[in-house]
């Protein structure tokens, strides 16, 4: 058999043209991929294909772009414009005036407004709630007074035994009537037990239900495959409101290798009454719309009326990549540089970006005490090594670090500046809530309101051990290698 070709042998042939695509590769790479891209990012993509060309190739193809596709993008702006037009209705009594607030807390809410954050609303209330099925019980009841309409918007939303008696109340509300909306991340749907089980259910109850983001390309619903949905919130009737942390599912999430180690989520939840509710419907409605097509009139035709005046200003801050500059993230940064005497953040995943970490230093420089509560154990390898490479930097500047002891997984997410603003909702401190995932936050200025966040971090310190800086240099060097690749894999996006 010929080997040859013109004199040459194919193995040199194909050696020769390995080596022109790989450098094609890594000379392309230089120009396409740092572009509009974070510096952290583009050099950790151009190491990976530096490194591996084709995988790395491959793998910037798959999960390269953040872009959503062009047709959900005109969908996000039209239904931006729609809640932006809420937002100017005459609405003044109930709209906070920026005026009478602390300057820096003042500009944080206008930073938000002009990165596609809602107005800032008075005469809200809110209740805390950091017992999982607890949480449960009030959003089961809610829905059963419910007269008009429930909608329900989360990450994981799963049938189980846990979450029984809401999808029994919801199955007595559709029954008597009453409309019924879910929307569920359609990955997290398949990947987590239950997804068969779950679907039966909405369908023979007669609620109306779509997945969030759907990756079915034989149906043409294709997009990166890791953009997710990862809000979670309930609105019953416009009048009642649930956002936080806690995803429909029970506290193990019914994995197996979850149950082997006894491990179980601690979540958070608030509920709200008040104007700030429309906020959180005109955030589900959005997202129903971009998945249905279906333009929900109700909100057009809905009057923020305060039936029972609370004492909290709140704005929802919704963020994703249907909105422009991280903005959930420059909002964060903003109000930590007004703190004047603490911070305190909650984050299972605390992964921050170069900003963040000069705002959390510039805090302990000048005499901000700041504490992190995270979890000692971690559910996702990756996220949680990263993690824990920003201990000794975080040490070093003065951050005490509190570690929520295991069995459980510390994944309420929050924070507090001062005596009366926190944040609550469902981002993460991390790249990927940042920059990835759609999320939805809010913005609370109220003394009552940070009072009760102080019992709750009460609570986490009282059942957490603080790590030092001394326990942490005696770490071991494969340990800290490791930290180290999965920080830089953190950047991969």
């Amino acid at each position: 058999m010929d080997l040859t070709w013109f004199g040459v042998t194919w193995p040199y042939v194909w050696t020769l043209l390995f080596l022109v695509v790989d450098n094609i590769i890594r000379i392309v790479a230089l120009f396409v991929v740092p572009r509009n891209r974070r510096p952290t990012a583009g050099m950790a993509w151009l190491m990976a294909i530096f490194f591996l060309p084709v995988p790395g190739l491959l793998l910037f193809l798959i999960i390269g772009s953040k872009r959503l596709p062009k047709h959900r993008e005109q969908k996000q702006e039209a239904i931006n414009q729609f809640v932006a037009s809420i937002s100017e209705r005459e609405q003044s009594s109930l709209v906070t005036d920026t005026a009478e607030l602390r300057t820096g807390l003042a500009n944080a809410v206008k930073l938000g407004r002009s990165l596609g954050a809602q107005p800032m609303l008075r005469g809200n209330t809110a209740l805390i709630c950091i017992d999982y099925e607890t949480s449960f019980a009030h959003m089961a009841a809610a829905i059963r007074d419910a007269q008009d309409y429930v909608h329900m918007e989360f990450y994981i939303l799963v049938h189980d035994d846990a979450t029984d008696g809401i999808f029994a109340a919801m199955r007595e509300a559709a029954a008597r009537g009453v409309k019924v909306r879910v929307l569920l991340d359609h990955i997290s749907a398949v990947r987590n037990p239950g997804a068969k089980r779950t679907a039966q259910s909405l369908t023979e109850m007669g609620a109306d239900w779509a997945y969030m983001l759907p990756v079915r390309p034989w149906r043409g619903e294709y997009q990166r495959p890791d953009l997710r949905n990862h809000r979670k919130l309930l609105v019953v009737d416009g009048k009642v409101g649930f956002m936080g942390s806690q995803n429909l599912v029970d506290s193990s999430y019914n994995k197996p290798s979850n149950r082997r180690r006894g491990l179980h989520w601690k979540d958070f939840m608030v509920r709200v009454e008040g104007p700030i509710v429309l906020g959180l419907e005109a955030v589900f409605q959005g997202d129903w719309y971009l998945e249905t097509s279906e333009y929900l009139s109700h909100l057009a035709e809905a009057e923020l009326v305060v039936e029972k005046p609370g004492e909290l200003d709140c704005q929802i801050v919704p963020s994703g990549p249907g909105y422009a500059g991280e903005n959930n993230l420059q909002v964060f940064v903003s109000l930590m540089y007004t703190a004047q005497r603490r911070i305190s953040i909650t984050s299972p995943y605390f992964v921050p970006d170069g900003s963040m970490m000069n705002a959390l230093r510039a805090a302990t420089a000048r005499g901000v005490g700041v504490e992190l509560f995270v979890s000692e154990i971690g559910d996702q390898a990756v996220v949680y090594h990263a993690q824990r490479s920003y201990y000794e930097e975080l040490l070093r500047a003065g951050v005490r670090i509190w570690m929520f002891r295991p069995p459980y997984i510390l994944h309420s997410k929050h924070f507090t500046v001062d005596d009366a603003v926190a944040v609550v909702g469902s981002s993460n401190m991390d790249q990927r809530s940042f920059g990835l995932n759609m999320e939805i936050s809010m913005v609370v200025h109220g003394e009552s309101f940070v009072r009760d966040l102080d019992k709750v971090n009460d609570y986490y310190r009282a059942n957490s051990r603080e790590l030092t800086l001394e326990e942490w240099l005696k770490q071991p060097l494969p340990s800290q290698a490791l930290d180290g690749l999965a920080r830089l894999t953190s950047a991969l996006q």
